[in-house]
């Protein structure tokens, strides 16, 4: 539950992100979403004690674990934009979100994981669905081509994409390195991390404009939305194997699907709609597991 509830959060706040790239670039939304997230981290350990529950005590190795996970992560976010920025969506989208997915898998069996035969049914149906439900829409592709873009997949879109699916999925296996009792001092430790990764891009790329009106508004939320899903994934690594955690947690494409169909009218492909049937069976399976 904790794992799909960090999807939901997670395809959500790409949704939101989409949007308000629409207006600003995508950069520019991190750069203010990523510094808020940290004081809502900060916020939430502040507020624990009043509700008679622990933030967790820090130790040396979880912080460390929270800092790669956060450099992972916010290397993941600038290689991702800049692969889209000269790619194709059609493909760096899949690409990269099959690797988030498949690495964390791959790794948990490197380490000795063995789930039982129903979850790794629900393994291969997850990765399929992240491959189906994140392909490009009929519409976005009409608008690129519209557009004039010439888009390629070349050698750089593909170390690109490559790389950014990669650090993706090893800021999941860092999240899940982290020990329980260390709370939500991870979480404050990715935060700051990634934080630093997205400034010190944006400085790189001179793209440090203001916000306001509703990418403002769509950047609080992002935050909010981030904080939830990693502390809902912390938690969730903290009770289960990294293999099925990490699945369920990369079906995040799914959500920003059905929220663009019900909320922007964005027409679905054939293969997309078998992508969101097969994630609802892949979280069925791993749940019965």
């Amino acid at each position: 539950m904790l794992a799909l509830i960090a999807a939901v959060g997670y395809g959500v706040s790409d949704y939101f992100g989409g949007v308000a790239s629409r207006r600003v670039t995508a950069l520019r939304i991190v750069i203010y979403s990523y510094p808020l997230s940290v004081l809502l981290v900060v916020l939430a350990m502040l507020t624990m004690p009043l509700l008679s529950l622990s933030a967790g005590s820090p130790d040396a190795a979880s912080i460390g674990w929270g800092v790669a996970a956060g450099l992972s992560s916010g290397f993941a976010v600038w290689w991702f934009y800049a692969a889209l920025a000269d790619g194709p969506m059609a493909v760096v989208s899949p690409v990269t979100a099959v690797l988030v997915a498949g690495v964390p898998v791959l790794v948990g069996l490197a380490i000795g994981e063995r789930p039982g035969p129903l979850a790794f049914a629900g393994i291969a149906f997850a990765l399929v669905a992240v491959l189906l439900a994140s392909r490009e829409s009929p519409d976005a592709v009409t608008e690129e081509i519209i557009g004039g873009r010439e888009l390629r997949f070349d050698r750089r879109v593909a170390l690109l994409t490559v790389g950014s699916g990669v650090a993706y999925g090893f800021a999941f296996v860092f999240l899940h390195e982290t020990s329980g009792s260390a709370g939500l001092w991870p979480l404050l430790a990715q935060r700051l991390a990634a934080t630093g990764v997205v400034w010190f891009t944006a400085f790189t790329q001179r793209d440090f404009g203001r916000l306001r009106g509703e990418p403002l508004r769509l950047a609080v939320w992002i935050s909010v939305l981030d904080v939830i899903s990693n502390a809902a994934l912390l938690y969730a690594f903290h009770g289960s194997l990294l293999s099925l955690v990490s699945v369920i947690g990369s079906l995040y494409p799914a959500a920003t699907v059905l929220l663009a169909m019900v909320l922007l009218g964005e027409r679905v492909g054939r293969l997309q709609k078998i992508g969101l049937a097969l994630a609802l069976v892949a979280v069925g399976l791993i749940a019965v597991a």
